[in-house]
């Protein structure tokens, strides 16, 4: 015989109510307080470009138009841009102009910059990603490897291996790989693919392969390195002497119980490792001369444009504050313990 739903007291299902309450306001409590978080830093963010805007040589609209400009030039602008009016009414119009997704104007690309970084971030993103999944891809088993195979030769090799990859520069591990497969092998071309869009790119994967290696290698070294830790860790817990003595196979030991809680780490790692990733993409970018935000960071540095210089510094903070909240999420819904104490 079934149970309607008429049929439950009152009482139990005010219970259950409050029960589900109290399961889910811790989770939303931490989600609210990390949001609060990261819209501070971002604002903290705005107000230090806000600065470094008004410290410009001349002020901004001489760092914007140039030497050459002229007084009647450098007026007319600080007038169309309210750069005459004071400093707390500027930066309201920064901030207003930022929401809607304008910062500013390159006199030197004859573009907005936002447009001048919307035609390069997507590849900067392809790069980056490309190089975060294959890296994760390989860090992830080998992590686990050596914490099973722990002081044995192959983990000291593979240790060895990952410290030399972390401490090697990012400009000279490009150049020992192309040195070793485009001018030794000649299997791999030197320079990244020159396509305007991401499928214009992704047409030509041979030409991604070295860009990517370069970013993946020190990631992969990283990981790995969170990983074995994590998963040694995780082989002297209890539940895995459980399984394992009721007979469950090693294989699904490692990848039903080990796997997900020794992850915990390398999340949180990937929201600390976006300021690295884009880093390292402004170095793998001009040395490939690959077409993406970091040369266009480079080519605004050389030639002084600094709204676009700015503006690259502003789309990277907002996008390593974002990343480290999307990572903590992701950690907090793994082991809910990173909840602030929460259970």
């Amino acid at each position: 015989m079934s149970i309607t739903p008429e049929a439950i007291p009152a009482t139990v299902a005010v219970q259950a109510t409050v029960a589900g309450r109290r399961t889910r306001s811790p989770f939303l409590r931490f989600l609210l307080r990390r949001i609060g978080q990261s819209l501070i830093v971002i604002f903290v963010v705005t107000l230090i470009v806000f600065a470094l805007l008004q410290m410009l040589p001349g002020g901004p609209a001489r760092g914007v138009l140039g030497v050459q400009a002229t007084a009647e030039q450098i007026a007319a602008f600080n007038q169309a841009q309210g750069f005459d009016r004071p400093v707390w009414q500027q930066y309201l119009m920064f901030l207003g102009r930022l929401v809607t997704g304008d910062l500013g104007e390159s006199y030197l690309l004859n573009m907005s910059v936002s447009d001048a970084i919307a035609q390069r971030l997507p590849k900067t993103l392809l790069l980056t990603g490309l190089s975060l999944v294959i890296a994760l891809a390989i860090a992830i088993p080998v992590g686990i490897f050596q914490a099973v195979r722990r002081n044995r030769g192959a983990d000291y090799t593979l240790s060895v291996l990952a410290i030399v990859a972390y401490s090697t520069p990012t400009f000279f591990l490009g150049m020992l790989l192309i040195m070793l497969f485009s001018q030794t092998l000649g299997v791999l071309p030197a320079n990244a693919p020159q396509g305007d869009t991401v499928s214009a790119v992704l047409l030509e994967p041979q030409r991604l392969i070295l860009p990517v290696l370069t970013g993946a290698i020190p990631l992969v070294a990283n990981f790995s390195r969170y990983m074995r830790s994590s998963a040694l860790d995780g082989l002297s817990e209890d539940y895995i002497r459980t399984a394992r003595s009721k007979g469950t196979p090693f294989r699904r030991v490692l990848s039903r119980h080990l796997l997900r809680n020794s992850l915990t780490p390398v999340v949180a790692m990937l929201g600390y490792q976006l300021p690295v990733m884009f880093g390292g993409a402004l170095v793998i970018e001009q040395l490939f001369n690959y077409p993406g935000m970091g040369l266009l960071f480079w080519s605004a540095a050389q030639s002084s444009d600094f709204p676009v210089l700015l503006g690259c510094v502003i789309v990277i903070s907002i996008a390593t504050v974002v990343g480290s909240l999307l990572a903590d999420i992701i950690q907090a819904v793994l082991d809910p313990r990173t909840r602030g104490g929460v259970a």
